[in-house]
């Protein structure tokens, strides 16, 4: 197998945390007075950091009263209705039985990222876990994914990524990483091809098998 480490976005890749994530927005939003989002507004809201949704639902200038608001209802509940995604633990075995290193590569927060591993059962298959507020970027800065291959011992010629958005696309190129995309997230099949996917999968099952065929 050409890859020795494989890193995986968390929402939308691994996870389904939609309804918790719009659970919060809608709650936020509503103490703010203003429209609650559709689960639609949402899926199109995130992926760049917590921020940048806040930013595009809420309007930048109400970002710091959002996330006082935010934050708080979202560590009282983000485990209800984290559902890991058909193929996700399997995936995550079968690589590291191959002594694959595995890791989450998410613009979650970090410490969110890893409360819901350990919740769902995932850590002990993950060699690390990183995401928003560990360092001073977010995906797709090329920094954020040198730090992670340094903390992992890994070469970029050798990883992948697995996600399901263009900022996980976008974060592969940059960093020199090979891209799998699944259409599992965000966006749609015509759409990560659209954004320049070249190897796009309808779920995991199938970007396993892509993987461990690569030579």
């Amino acid at each position: 197998m050409r890859f020795r480490t494989v890193l995986f976005d968390l929402d939308g890749t691994l996870l389904d945390h939609f309804a918790a994530i719009h659970r919060c927005h809608a709650y936020t939003l509503r103490r703010l007075g203003l429209p609650e989002p559709t689960l639609a507004e949402v899926r199109a809201a995130v992926g760049g950091g917590l921020e940048r949704a806040i930013a595009r639902l809420a309007g930048p200038e109400r970002v710091a009263e959002a996330l006082a608001i935010y934050l708080p209802y979202w560590e009282a509940t983000l485990l209800d209705g984290a559902v890991l995604l058909p193929g996700a633990r399997e995936l995550l075995a079968a690589l590291r039985a191959a002594g694959v290193r595995t890791a989450v590569f998410t613009n979650k927060h970090g410490a969110s990222s890893r409360r819901i591993a350990e919740h769902l059962g995932l850590a002990p298959l993950l060699d690390g876990n990183f995401g928003a507020k560990d360092t001073a970027w977010l995906k797709p800065a090329p920094e954020f994914t040198a730090h992670v291959l340094r903390a992992l011992g890994a070469a970029a010629a050798t990883t992948a990524l697995v996600g399901d958005s263009p900022f996980d696309l976008a974060a592969a190129r940059q960093g020199g990483l090979a891209f799998h995309a699944v259409a599992t997230g965000t966006h749609s099949a015509e759409e990560l091809r659209a954004a320049g996917a070249e190897h796009v999968h309808p779920d995991l099952a199938a970007a396993g098998r892509a993987l461990q065929a690569a030579g």
